[in-house]
Formats: structure tokens, C-alpha cells, sequence
């Protein structure tokens, strides 16, 4: 229930997620601690795949085993996947009908505001010495200079790598023998090679959908920011199963659905079939979910029961502190490069700092915020 009721409320991207984790999950239920739960966000950090999904899925592991966290996955992910094929479904109406998309102009600059606050209230959190900021303005600048989805991983492991030169300030910890389960990768390959070679042979369009986004949920690290540049390369500019406006639309509704922001690939699923009618969109939506998720499922499920004893090793829990400064720095340059465009306009502008203002003074829900950018959006 804990976990459904965060799938319909999280909103604002890995950041904002993990502060309603440690409120709702930490704080509140002490399912875990917040230490437990920052190390485990920190390993999901270094793992491709969506690192709010990976937390939840690895929590319910830690506290279930693997039934548990199959139903954790499927209880965060179902419903950001409905409202998006439904939006999907919505966009392909109003399309045909001839009907703006206008409405959603304010949801963008909230987005942003809600990247910028989630990314600093983590910071102040996370990161307590010199070294850290320091660490954080270095992947912010070299994340904004050069906006690649290579860059991610590079700076999360290098800020991994640098901070754990540090390892003889912590203590020394007993290690035990380290048991590699392979099982996980097995499973995960032998998925790959399966819908490449089945969608080869038969053609079919869902299975080429499901293997395209099963291999870009087997290679993106960072989020769903980095998964954005990707998909709209592949199937807007490159495949052409989207225009430039359904995109964007997607986009913005990403913000508007609660739950991870790998849904942008169920709505770019569902548009790529909308030419199957409504039914074809449920199943596009349905396999570019599965696809997108599966991969960092089987990732935490290998790295989860080797990472108990991984991080008695001094280095490791030096490196931790620089997983998390990089993966700071990387939201805020996101932030940036989605608030430049918006600073020659006032609307975005003002739209951007009253909802930093209204986050950092107020207790307002997030998806009262989002929907009050929704009505504005019709209202003007």
C-alpha cells in the first residue's frame, strides 16, 4: 500500500522520489533506515537502468525477497503506465480533432523547479565536507559543458573513484567470501538475444518496440533525463513513429503522471502504434514498459546480494559520497539546460520561481502544484 500510495503521488524525477521515500518508507514506516536506503540509491546510481524504480524494486528484495520486489516493481510502474497509454491514447485524439496542446505550457517550468529543489534538498543531505561540493560543481559544470548520455556514467564513477581515495577515514569492517549469483545476467542476455532475433525473423512490430527499449534500458544510466535525448533521436528523429509535437507533449505529461519518468517510454510505445487503433496503443504502451524495465530489474537482482559485502570494503563506502555528489551535479545540470530556453520568456520564468518559492515555504503536495499548472494552462 506504502508503495502504491508513492506511485500515485511522486512526482518531480529520481530526486523528489527518494525524499518521499525517506518521509513515507524511512520516517515513518522504518522499513529500512535512511542510511540503508542512500547506499541502496547509491548503487542503483552506478546500475544502467531507472534508479527510482531499482530503489523501490531493491527495498522490496531487502525486505521480502524476490516475490516482494517483482510486486514492488509492478505496483510503482502499472500506474504511470495506464495514465500514460491513456494520454497517449488522448494526445492521438485531440490530434485529430485538431485541438492545442497549450494547456500543458506551465507543466515544463514546473518540472524544472521541481528538478532544481529535489537536487538541492539531496545535496544538503548527502554531501558534508568540502570535498563533496566540490565534487558536485565539477560534474555540474562538465555535465552542462558536454550534454552526452556517456558522460553520466563517466562522471558517476569517476566521482565514485576519486572519493574513495578517501577510504582510511573510515573503519575497518570483517569481510566474508563475496557469492556471485550470475542467474540475473543470464536471464538478462538470453532476453536480449530472444526479441532481437524474434523480431528479425517475424517483423512484428512489438517485439522490434520491446527490444528497442530493453536495449536503451540496458544502457542508460542516470534517469529519465538521460533517457529523453534517446528516445526522441531514435524514434523522432531517426524512425519517425513520432512528431516533434507528440514528443514534447509526452514530455511535458511526464510530469504531470506521478511514479518514474521512464513512462516516457510507454507513451512513446503507445504513439508508435496509434495507427493499430486503441488496442494497438495498450499493447505498445505494454511491451515499451516491460522493456524499459525489465533490464535494471535484473541488474539489482544481481548486484543487490554481493553488495552486502561489498560495501564492508572501505573503498567502496568512501566511494559512496562521490556516487551521490555526481548524481546531484548531473540533476542540476539537467535543470539548467532545460531552464536556459525558458529565461527569455517571463511566463516560464515566473513559472519556475514561484514553484521553488511554493516547494520551499509551503507544505503543498507536488501533484496539487502540478495540477494547479494544468488548470492555469486552460484557464489562460
Amino acid at each position: 500500500m506504502d508503495i502504491l500510495l508513492l506511485s500515485l503521488t511522486a512526482f518531480g524525477g529520481p530526486q523528489v522520489h527518494l525524499m518521499m521515500m525517506i518521509e513515507r518508507l524511512v520516517r515513518k514506516r522504518r522499513y529500512i533506515t535512511e542510511e540503508e536506503l542512500l547506499e541502496l540509491q547509491a548503487l542503483c546510481q552506478v546500475l544502467p537502468g531507472p534508479s527510482s524504480t531499482q530503489t523501490v524494486t531493491a527495498i522490496g528484495l531487502k525486505i521480502g525477497g524476490q516475490p516482494l520486489a517483482y510486486l514492488s516493481l509492478i505496483v510503482w510502474s502499472i500506474p504511470a503506465m495506464l495514465l500514460m497509454t491513456l494520454a497517449a491514447i488522448g494526445i492521438h485524439y485531440l490530434e485529430r480533432h485538431s485541438i492545442s496542446l497549450s494547456f500543458t505550457r506551465f507543466v515544463g517550468p514546473m518540472a524544472v523547479a521541481f528538478l532544481m529543489y529535489g537536487a538541492s534538498a539531496i545535496a544538503r543531505k548527502v554531501i558534508h565536507n568540502t570535498q563533496g561540493w566540490t565534487f558536485l560543481i565539477i560534474s555540474t559544470i562538465l555535465a552542462y559543458l558536454y550534454p552526452s548520455p556517456y558522460m553520466t556514467p563517466v562522471l558517476i564513477i569517476s566521482g565514485g573513484m576519486a572519493a574513495a581515495l578517501n577510504f582510511k577515514k573510515h573503519e575497518k569492517m570483517e569481510k566474508g567470501p563475496i557469492k556471485i549469483l550470475w542467474r540475473p545476467l543470464i536471464f538478462w542476455i538470453s532476453v536480449l538475444v530472444a526479441a532481437a532475433v524474434i523480431g528479425k525473423i517475424t517483423n512484428s512490430l512489438p517485439v522490434r518496440l520491446f527490444e528497442n527499449f530493453y536495449r536503451n534500458g540496458s544502457l542508460v544510466f542516470g534517469g529519465g533525463q538521460v533517457l529523453i535525448p534517446i528516445l526522441y533521436n531514435e524514434f523522432v528523429e531517426f524512425k519517425h513513429y513520432l512528431t516533434d509535437q507528440e514528443f514534447l507533449a509526452g514530455m511535458a505529461l511526464t510530469q504531470v503522471v506521478p511514479g518514474p519518468v521512464f513512462s516516457i517510454a510507454t507513451f512513446v510505445g503507445s504513439v508508435s502504434l496509434q495507427s493499430h487503433g486503441w488496442f494497438g496503443q495498450f499493447v505498445g504502451g505494454f511491451v515499451a514498459t516491460a522493456g524499459i524495465f525489465l533490464p535494471g530489474t535484473f541488474f539489482i537482482f544481481f548486484a543487490y546480494p554481493i553488495w552486502g559485502q561489498l560495501k564492508k570494503y572501505r573503498g567502496i563506502r568512501a566511494s559512496l559520497e562521490g556516487i551521490h555528489a555526481a548524481s546531484c551535479g548531473l540533476t542540476i545540470a539537467a535543470a539548467i539546460s532545460l531552464f536556459q530556453p525558458m529565461m527569455t520568456d517571463w511566463q516560464p520564468l515566473l513559472t519556475v520561481i514561484a514553484t521553488l518559492l511554493v516547494l520551499t515555504f509551503t507544505k503543498v503536495p507536488s501533484y496539487v502544484v502540478i495540477v494547479a499548472g494544468l488548470v492555469l494552462g486552460l484557464v489562460f
